[in-house]
């Protein structure tokens, strides 16, 4: 299952059914789980570990040194999570003393030239399309879902269930379950399709739809739509969620866009 043109270290903890094409190098400090498949000129780093049934495919490379100046040379980590699909030439980079490893849940696809840097935090599920480049220290909630092309600012922190549009820039928080789009980039309505997808019913999917509607479109600042949503919204796991995210929020979330002086009511 190993080819005889690879190089697995001594120290390395691979399982028996792991398969393992040509021309890859596995370094010391490095666990593979059961049933994973590796592809050929694919380089794991120590202080690397991956799930059970992943498929890595070629020229990946995952577990180098985080791109960060402070960083002395300090033992971190990255957890990759079960049942997830790494394509051609992603990069994934380990953590500093900030967070001490880099996370990727179960069942992400990372698809090609994608980049996550050091001390990011993955949810499960997560989707990122060709060429999404993450920068250090961003946090995603589980299923989020990345368009190809787009550039995440680091410490920015994207909520569960939010679909982010093709070629976006994203230096503001994205709150969960809606869809951000436009340049600069700009609250586009709820992820309904994703939500149905993953069994929310349409009840929640409208009472989703009214929280934001209190956020993006009565012209309300952010401390007002809170407190409003506070006193009148009755208690849902998915309007705490929100509120959660948006007072807790340290880059400010993404606005509504405008057109001039107006809003744009056809994004909704």
């Amino acid at each position: 299952m190993i080819h005889f043109n690879s190089y697995i270290h001594p120290d390395a903890k691979v399982a028996r059914n792991v398969k393992i094409d040509p021309f890859t190098v596995i370094h010391q400090d490095v666990e593979i789980g059961e049933g994973t498949w590796i592809g050929s000129n694919v380089t794991i780093l120590e202080g690397t570990r991956v799930g059970k049934n992943c498929k890595i495919f070629p020229g990946a490379v995952i577990g180098s040194e985080p791109q960060d100046k402070k960083f002395n040379g300090e033992k971190t980590i990255v957890e990759i999570g079960d049942d997830c699909v790494i394509r051609e030439f992603v990069t994934i980079h380990r953590g500093t003393a900030d967070r001490w490893k880099t996370v990727v849940g179960k069942g992400c696809w990372i698809l090609a030239y994608s980049h996550i840097g050091h001390d990011c935090v993955i949810g499960d599920y997560c989707t990122l399309s060709n060429s999404t480049q993450i920068a250090g220290h961003v946090i995603l909630g589980n299923h989020v879902g990345f368009g190809g092309v787009c550039a995440v600012h680091q410490f920015v922190k994207i909520g569960s269930f939010a679909f982010i549009s093709g070629g976006s820039l994203v230096s503001k928080d994205v709150p969960p379950y809606i869809k951000a789009a436009r340049q600069p980039l700009s609250y586009a309505g709820i992820n309904s399709v994703g939500l149905k997808r993953n069994g929310y019913s349409v009840d929640k999917v409208n009472n989703i739809l009214d929280i934001y509607r209190v956020l993006y479109n009565r012209g309300l600042n952010v401390t007002q739509a809170v407190q409003l949503l506070e006193e009148e919204f009755p208690v849902t796991d998915e309007r705490d969620e929100i509120l959660t995210f948006v007072q807790e929020s340290t880059r400010g979330i993404i606005k509504r866009y405008t057109k001039g002086n107006g809003d744009d009511d056809s994004l909704e």
